[in-house]
């Protein structure tokens, strides 16, 4: 102990220098910024206020020539208007003129008088040199009056009066020359140290004659200046007299220097002051810490300290603080570690928990006994998200989690993500029921939940695996059960699968299948295959149906039942679908006028944000009327988000393409979908026609279809149309259009060509 002492002391006294330091200096920047950017802020107030000050008495310096201007105008009223002047003007009297007007020079105290007569005469003129008559006379004719005037070699402000008699005979001027004395005396009415003086235009110097005018500006002179230029009106054609004022913006920031230097002094006594405080609140601190350091290396070392309160000012409650923090560092764990192995939503474990749960039942698994491993997935969780709300949606998982741990308290239940679940029962008899026990693991599922008062219909479908039999291992047993999940949603909903070796085999098969679809939309292996649609109510040929049809290199070729439905899966589809919709364009562009072609687009083609664009582009490549492509959709576009829908269908009728609803009347609301949307086609199930030689059922049906899409103003066309009977009764119904094997099966497009050369649809309309 008595070894370590120095060392500490060291310590001690260094931290207590760096913190004494570190605040001071931290203090200076701090203060120096606060000095340098009110310095700077003293000095813009400065020059904005002599700115501004400038720009005030510029305008009263504006004013007082005005002035200046008038008290001359007021003069020279007076004697234009005495009869006895007008009288000398009108008998040109010199003598009594130049009484007159030495008598008014003296009583204004302008430097000149004179009368400019209308025929630019100058007469009666006293005082200082004359101006030219002809080049006041165009201004005081248009009415001006006062200005300057060039008198002699130097600027003078001018004032005029009229002098009727009773006509305009000519007019009175008194002249003042703007030289220095005047405007000296001028300027002493000014509020500020001001120089002023009055140039014509073209005498300006460089860097004053292009200033705008009427603008206070600044110049660098040796010392800084502030200019203002402002124009004066002029009697006098060419003169472009300009003001002049300037100010010494040096000597106006010189006035607030003391304040600068108020600001440092003080700026240093608290500096001082800083050093002094922050010297002794180190000295308070860091005894404190040193306990506070000690227990800190006790804690990493793995101990448990409780560092004691001694005072009850910060110090003392950062010990307490320490202390508590220490506590919720242990309880933190705890949580860390359990978030980290259960999902945040259900609480249930996740996926990495469940996976340790599983292997440690496989380990402790006795010969004769059995582990069950389900995956669940929920029924049309999808649709609850998007008709309720994803808020709902989460309510309904945790409902689910709930039912699951009540009914199933022997089981180890996790959430492995999304609407799905994965239950482990483990130490299963060698005689149990095994479908009994997934009867049991679904029928948790199967209830009717309520949401905020709506009622949510809840099943799932189940995949099962078990070990030993399915596998020995937890990767292994989750993999089939997997596998065995696929399978039953596959077949429907709300039922469950146990894994079968085969299931192993297709989903190989199925990868296989996929990496196959690629190729083929790289290489080009589809074809498509067109079935004729004859109109009954017009007794030709309509058109033609594309279907897709896949020449597989080794299997050959391959029907869409086998692949679409892969391709929907994958996304594939939407490949796929942009180019047979460019294909079908491209052969109908190769037909006569009066054929349409109709090509069946995918719930998930019909989600792309693109398809507007995509079937445009077709349209336009092909170079077809829009009105011979007919679209072909399916209720199941309407599941997701029907204003959408409804935006792109009208999009799609805006640019002229026929719209059919296929497979009518397979659906739970195909009738209210007709009221929505105004389709051009309403395609009758097979079903319903396959049905028509079983009894009056079907005729019923067919009757109720025809008539409701005659009422909307809709064609109606019949698929799977395989008989002459079916054809007779069709026709009866009020079926427009019919399409099936009676006409043709599927063909090429180079048998569209034989079969419409030989005009085989015409047999029909006998």
């Amino acid at each position: 102990m008595t070894a370590m002492a120095p060392i500490d002391l060291l310590r001690f006294g260094s931290l207590k220098l760096r913190m004494a330091a570190l605040y001071a200096t931290l203090f200076a920047i701090v203060l120096a910024t606060i000095l340098v950017i009110v310095g700077q802020g003293i000095g813009r107030f400065a020059e904005d206020a002599t700115t501004r000050d400038l720009a005030a008495n510029a305008r009263v310096f504006d004013e007082i020539l005005v002035l200046r201007a008038q008290q001359m105008r007021s003069s020279t009223d007076v004697l234009s208007r005495d009869f006895g002047f007008r009288e000398a003007v009108a008998t040109d009297d010199r003598p009594t003129l130049a009484s007159a007007l030495d008598s008014l020079r003296e009583r204004s105290g302008s430097s000149a008088a004179f009368v400019v007569g209308y025929d630019a005469s100058l007469t009666g003129s006293t005082g200082d040199d004359m101006p030219d008559p002809m080049g006041l006379w165009n201004a005081l004719d248009e009415g001006r009056s006062y200005g300057v005037i060039m008198q002699g070699d130097r600027l003078a402000l001018a004032a005029a009066s009229p002098i009727q008699v009773p006509d305009l005979v000519g007019w009175l001027v008194v002249t003042q020359p703007l030289d220095e004395a005047e405007l000296a005396r001028l300027v002493e009415l000014a509020a500020i140290d001001l120089d002023a003086t009055v140039m014509r235009q073209a005498r300006l110097p460089d860097g004053i004659a292009e200033a705008p005018r009427g603008k206070v500006f600044e110049r660098s002179e040796g010392e800084r200046f502030l200019y203002r230029v402002s124009a004066l009106p002029t009697l006098e054609e060419g003169l472009n007299p300009q003001l002049v004022l300037r100010h010494s913006l040096t000597k106006s920031l010189a006035e607030y220097s003391g304040i600068r230097w108020l600001l440092a002094a003080l700026a240093f006594a608290g500096l001082l002051l800083v050093i002094a405080l922050s010297w002794r609140v180190a000295k308070t601190i860091t005894l404190p810490l040193r306990k506070l350091d000690e227990a800190t290396r006790l804690v990493s070392a793995g101990e448990r300290v409780e560092v004691p309160v001694e005072t009850d000012d910060e110090i003392g409650r950062l010990a307490g603080s320490f202390n508590t923090m220490i506590e919720a560092i242990d309880e933190r764990e705890k949580k860390i570690v359990h978030v980290g192995l259960h999902d945040g939503l259900t609480n249930l474990p996740n996926r990495k928990l469940f996976t340790e749960q599983l292997t440690l039942a496989l380990t402790r698994r006795r010969d004769d006994r059995q582990v069950m491993v389900a995956y669940a997935d929920l029924d049309d969780f999808k649709v609850v998200n998007d008709t309720l709300g994803h808020p709902a949606g989460d309510i309904l998982l945790r409902e689910v989690a709930g039912f699951l741990r009540e009914d199933l308290p022997e089981a180890t239940i996790a959430r492995l993500g999304g609407d799905e679940f994965a239950i482990l029962i483990d130490d299963i008899g060698p005689l149990t029921d095994l479908n009994t026990l997934a009867r049991r693991i679904q029928s948790c599922f199967m209830r009717m939940i309520d949401i905020d008062g709506q009622k949510a219909d809840c099943s799932a479908s189940l995949g099962i695996a078990i070990a030993p039999a399915d596998g020995d291992d937890g990767i292994t047993l989750m993999k089939h059960a997997d596998l065995a999940l696929y399978r039953a949603k596959r077949e429907g909903k709300s039922c469950y699968h146990f894994f079968e070796p085969a299931l192993d085999e297709q989903a190989r098969q199925r990868r296989q299948m996929e990496l196959d679809l690629r190729t083929a939309i790289n290489d080009g292996e589809f074809e498509l295959y067109f079935q004729p649609l004859y109109s009954l109510t017009e007794d030709r040929l309509k058109g033609f149906e594309a279907l897709i049809r896949w020449n597989h290199p080794t299997k050959g070729l391959v029907p869409p039942n086998d692949f679409i439905p892969l391709a929907e899966e994958t996304g594939l589809i939407l490949p796929i679908g942009e180019w047979v919709v460019r294909e079908a364009c491209h052969q109908a562009s190769l037909w006569d006028d009066d054929l349409a072609v109709a090509v069946n687009i995918s719930p998930k083609q019909f989600g792309s944000p693109d398809l507007v664009g995509k079937i445009l582009n077709a349209i336009a490549a092909s170079g077809i009327a829009p009105q011979r492509l007919e679209l072909e959709i399916t209720e199941n576009i309407f599941i997701t988000n029907v204003e959408k829908t409804m935006a792109i269908l009208h999009s799609l009728r805006d640019l002229g393409v026929r719209i059919a609803l296929d497979d009518f009347g397979t659906g739970y609301s195909s009738l209210s979908y007709l009221r929505s949307f105004p389709f051009d086609k309403v395609k009758i199930d097979r079903s319903f026609v396959t049905d028509l030689a079983s009894g009056e059922n079907g005729h019923a049906i067919i009757r109720a279809i025809t008539t409701l899409a005659e009422a909307l103003g809709m064609e109606t066309l019949a698929e799977g149309v395989e008989d002459e009977e079916q054809l007779a009764i069709l026709r009866r119904e009020g079926c427009r259009s019919i399409q099936g094997y009676l006409l043709s099966r599927p063909m090429t497009a180079e048998q569209v060509k034989a079969w419409t050369g030989a005009d085989n649809a015409a047999a029909l309309a006998g």
